[in-house]
């Protein structure tokens, strides 16, 4: 591994880890030449998966595309990076599991909203509200009403009683 730094060729592994629920090794190194320390992160090289697009053409699946995504569905929302990283190696291993190379877009993005809606209603809803290209409030009202009564406990009784 290339040190970032000085760009000398030998560092040393000083510690080496397993990331939890991911195929990632986390690899703490410091350079031989330095001495400055950087972490890298090992993931296993696997075949690509082609994402079909709504209007036919193809291209190679980006994970950082999906992350990206879900991130901007919770921004501002008590959600952790680790989540959305979680949520989006899931969806990807789901992708591969399948057996199949190839996805369309569309499946994907289906993938993505029944992650965030186990997760956050709000953030559900933002991406919902893009995805499907929401136009008008009718669209939201019925992207809301599948949360019932649960999302506003004065649902079934306005006035609080």
């Amino acid at each position: 591994m290339r040190c970032p730094y000085c760009k000398n060729e030998n560092t040393d592994v000083i510690d080496s880890r397993e990331v939890m629920d991911r195929d990632v090794t986390r690899r703490r190194r410091e350079c031989t030449r330095c001495s400055r320390r950087f972490t890298t992160y090992e993931r296993a090289e696997v075949e690509e998966i082609t994402v079909i697009k709504r209007d036919n053409t193809r291209q190679q699946f980006d994970r950082n595309k999906v992350l990206g995504g879900i991130m901007k569905a919770c921004e501002k929302r008590e959600i952790s990076r680790a989540t959305m990283e979680d949520m989006t190696d899931r969806i990807e291993s789901k992708i591969r599991a399948r057996g199949n190379l190839e996805i369309t877009s569309k499946d994907i993005g289906n993938m993505v909203m029944k992650e965030l809606l186990k997760l956050d209603p709000v953030a559900y809803i933002r991406f919902a509200s893009v995805y499907q290209n929401f136009g008008s409030p009718e669209e939201f009202r019925n992207a809301i009403s599948i949360f019932g009564s649960k999302t506003n406990p004065k649902a079934k009784n306005p006035k609080g009683k």
